[in-house]
């Protein structure tokens, strides 16, 4: 997909244009929900939530409608900003994310209400708000998390401080004040979203032990999420994962290797739910490298992969305790330079000069080798040759770390496919398909880019937000 650089500067002068000026033309100091400290961005979300608190689900739902039209109209913006603030992902699959979750994340119709009427009565049971909840986002998909998440946590009801990574600050900061401008230009309460001008992970802190912020959300690695897990607040945690897609001998190996190219170079690589290894039967390995490199992957072996290994990974050493004599591992961490960028990027710091149309680096290794078991967040493919299903099985229980996120199969044995959702046990499984249909992109169900796994929420649509709230009346209104 091609931006036309024309459109983006006249969109966002728009944009600027109706953050800086009132109706009748006049400036005006609205910050549009960015505020310079925690204690202000709290306060005025919770004015917020209070004035929220007074509207009809009707009216509500009239507010998500402008914040769906503003993420859609400035979708390209955003994806644009994002690449070229963080240097990770891809334009053109930045703007399907925000199209996505713009168009089809759940509105208040996802909140249900349940009834009893009987001979004592009428019990109702409604889903209602936390109040001001703050929400910790990923520099991986910045503004597909904070559309979500706003539609999501404003259609149940409640505002919401967003804490962004910081190194997606400013991209972060225009999204929130483009969907904030949206809402008051529809006729809704102001700063329902709100953030501090400088994200730092001092401000976050704040932000989550702040008495009045009443649930938390993080979306990030495990070190986010154990920090809200830890808060004594209502939480929800969408941690990391590391998806292993296993293909066996009865797949369609030629469909199997499109979707697995297509879902793992999907943003560089950056979504959580991306193929990050590959298992496959070893009677058709060869034949799925084959396919493989005609859709788009460049195979690496020998030398290059120890090559790649020194550019994209950074090796430490990790103590081991052996009986009663310590020893070392080598241990490897992720180099971040290289995370989210492009596969002809990555080649060229290995003195490959490939085409554009390679999308995915791929190479085959070892079950132990460090490309199988990092989260690399970045189109780096490993396969891995086994003997049957059931050794891929087992693996791919193994190299996924017990995330309980998602796994990918390729099978056309039920049996085969069911025997592997039932030992992985993730929050996705996807069968013959790229793993984005995980999350709607060519698939049933809603999209969300806050997948809770630890605290088995799961694909977090409103009523995660929610809590639920009974109402008694006694002897009465039983009309049956």
């Amino acid at each position: 997909m091609i931006v036309d650089d024309n459109l983006i500067a006249r969109v966002t002068a728009e944009v600027l244009a109706q953050m800086q000026n009132s109706p009748s033309g006049e400036k005006t100091n609205t910050p549009y929900g960015i505020f310079d400290t925690v204690d202000e961005a709290v306060a005025a979300a919770l004015k917020a939530y209070k004035e929220l608190r007074g509207l009809s689900l009707e009216r509500r739902e009239e507010i998500i409608q402008a914040i769906r039209d503003a993420a859609y109209e400035n979708a390209e913006v955003l994806a644009r900003m994002a690449v070229e603030e963080s240097g990770m992902g891809r334009i053109e699959d930045k703007i399907i994310k925000n199209r996505l979750v713009a168009r089809q994340t759940p509105g208040t119709e996802d909140l249900k209400t349940e009834a009893w009427s009987g001979d004592k009565g009428l019990t109702l049971v409604e889903m209602a708000p936390f109040g001001v909840i703050g929400a910790i986002t990923p520099t991986t998909n910045p503004t597909e998390t904070i559309i979500g998440n706003g539609i999501c946590m404003i259609a149940a009801g409640n505002t919401v401080v967003f804490s962004p990574h910081p190194t997606a600050r400013k991209t972060s900061v225009r999204a929130i004040q483009t969907l904030n401008a949206a809402v008051e230009k529809a006729g809704g309460p102001a700063n329902l979203m709100t953030a501090v001008a400088e994200p730092s992970i001092e401000a976050a802190g704040r932000m989550m032990q702040h008495p009045d912020i009443r649930m938390l959300v993080a979306t990030g690695g495990p070190g986010v999420v154990k920090a809200v897990l830890s808060s004594g607040k209502k939480a929800i945690g969408a941690g990391a994962g590391n998806p292993p897609v296993v293909v066996d001998e009865t797949a369609d190996i030629a469909k199997a290797a499109r979707d697995i190219v297509a879902g793992c170079s999907f943003d560089n690589n950056l979504p959580c739910i991306a193929e990050k290894e590959v298992i496959a039967v070893g009677s058709i390995a060869d034949e799925l490298m084959a396919y493989m490199r005609k859709y788009g992957a460049y195979q690496i072996t020998g030398s290059q992969i120890e090559q790649l290994m020194k550019v994209i990974l950074t090796e430490k050493e990790a103590k081991m305790a052996t009986g009663c004599t310590p020893k070392t591992r080598k241990s490897y961490a992720v180099n971040k330079d290289y995370v989210g960028k492009d596969a002809k990027y990555i080649l060229s710091k290995i003195g490959l000069d490939v085409p554009d149309s390679i999308k995915v680096v791929l190479c085959e290794t070892e079950a132990d080798h460090p490309f199988v078991l990092e989260e690399l967040m970045m189109p780096v493919l490993p396969l891995v040759q086994v003997k049957d299903v059931d050794a891929a099985i087992e693996l791919a229980v193994k190299v996924e770390h017990g995330n309980r996120h998602t796994a990918i199969m390729h099978s056309k044995n039920v049996d085969n496919m069911t025997k592997y959702a039932r030992a992985i046990e993730t929050t996705i499984f996807v069968k013959n398909a790229p793993s984005y249909a995980g999350i709607g992109v060519g698939g049933e169900g809603y999209p969300t880019f806050t997948i809770a796994g630890p605290t088995g929420e799961g694909l977090t649509s409103p009523r995660s937000f929610t809590r639920l709230r009974r109402c008694v009346l006694v002897d009465a209104f039983s009309i049956v």
